[in-house]
């Protein structure tokens, strides 16, 4: 061979190391790029999560995230019951007919399993580690693509369940480290939630079911301030069940158990995910409208006003006639520029005062210039 040929020779095996190292060099920066790149996502994901105290908001917050992370097209999720621990209950949709919420119980073979698993599945190998029951069939009615459990402290918070996924290249699977960054969101997500359950069952009223006085005041005061800044109108009504008294005195205190309870749901039933509903003390509710005109929230309360008198109220086979009072007081800049929530409570506390004067069963707007 001559000196050139082997000059060239060799020339040619350094070009072909130098890009095969060029080659792997790029490899590793575009995986270590990656790495990055979803660690970021992953801080930004637990920031939005523990930022989100409000339970429904979280639970949107979770579902839609894991939608966009995933690449797919739906999402339904499955929430502990935290006040009783025995279920896991749908938080996103109701049964079509029945339009009551979906349960898994959390001692159910497909609860402990997921428990078990600890991280995603697909229902096709879900479906092959446990035999036919109740609990996967009805998993299996959304078509789902991957299973996510929730886990928190060795406890099943939640069950994710992604559904139809937007294909790729013509490859609808997951990947290994898509599957491992909704791992580590799974996880944040379900400390979020017991964060925020943490909250929820701190801040309700345990019988009703809506909020306690001092955390309805402090949204207001929050909603106050922001009514202020954007110089928006801001609702609160509230409300006083008529003649409460005589239902304890005739029928016992389980029947005015049984009245608060469904008059609470009625109301909290009558109002859009946004508004506030509270009991404020005994037999008396208050309900927060953000961004509720004198004409708006004059509707909601006749409408829920309206709701409970020709609601059936039945206890023991006694059929009850049960009615509310109500007041209205709305925050304006220029009309009623209340700053102190007291007293915007104390304002619509004065129209319930009206109502109760005026015959009962009827709501009030509180004047401020009256």
């Amino acid at each position: 061979m001559e000196t050139d040929d082997i000059f060239a020779a060799v020339a040619k095996i350094q070009s072909k190391s130098r890009k095969s190292e060029k080659d792997k060099f790029i490899e590793e920066t575009v995986k270590y790029e990656k790495k990055v790149y979803d660690l970021e996502q992953l801080v930004e994901i637990g920031l939005a999560f523990s930022s989100t105290l409000n339970f429904d908001n979280l639970i949107e917050s979770i579902v839609y995230m894991s939608m966009a992370q995933m690449h797919v097209m739906g999402g339904e999720i499955f929430v502990r019951d935290f006040t009783t621990n025995e279920y896991l209950t749908l938080a996103t949709s109701k049964d079509i007919i029945t339009r009551e919420a979906l349960k898994i119980t959390t001692n159910s073979i497909l609860a402990k399993k997921l428990l078990e698993i600890h991280e995603p599945i697909t229902f096709d190998e879900l479906q092959k580690l446990l035999p036919p029951c109740e609990e996967l069939q009805l998993i299996k009615q959304f078509n789902p693509t991957l299973i996510v459990p929730l886990v928190d402290k060795s406890r099943l918070n939640g069950i994710l369940i992604l559904l139809e996924r937007i294909v790729i290249e013509n490859d609808s699977s997951y990947f290994a480290d898509e599957l491992a960054q909704m791992k580590s969101i799974a996880k944040l997500a379900s400390v979020a939630i017991t964060n925020a359950s943490l909250l929820e069952i701190s801040s309700t009223d345990m019988m009703t079911q809506l909020k306690l006085k001092y955390y309805f005041l402090n949204m207001l005061s929050d909603s106050l301030t922001t009514a202020f800044e954007r110089e928006r109108n801001l609702s609160v009504l509230m409300f006083d069940i008529d003649f409460f008294k005589k239902f304890n005195d005739t029928y016992g205190h389980e029947c005015g158990d049984y009245v608060l309870i469904t008059v609470a749901s009625l109301i909290k039933n009558s109002l859009r995910g946004s508004d506030i509903a509270g009991r404020y003390g005994g037999e008396e509710f208050t309900v927060l409208l953000d961004g509720a005109s004198k004409d708006d929230a004059m509707i909601v309360a006749e409408r829920i006003r309206s709701t409970i008198e020709h609601h059936d109220f039945v206890y023991n086979n006694q059929h009850l006639h049960v009615t509310i009072s109500g007041g209205v007081s709305v925050f304006d800049v220029d009309t009623n520029p209340v700053s102190n929530p007291n007293e915007f409570i104390n304002q619509a506390d004065k129209g319930l005062y009206l109502s109760k004067n005026n015959g009962r069963n009827r709501v009030t707007f509180f004047d401020p210039n009256n």
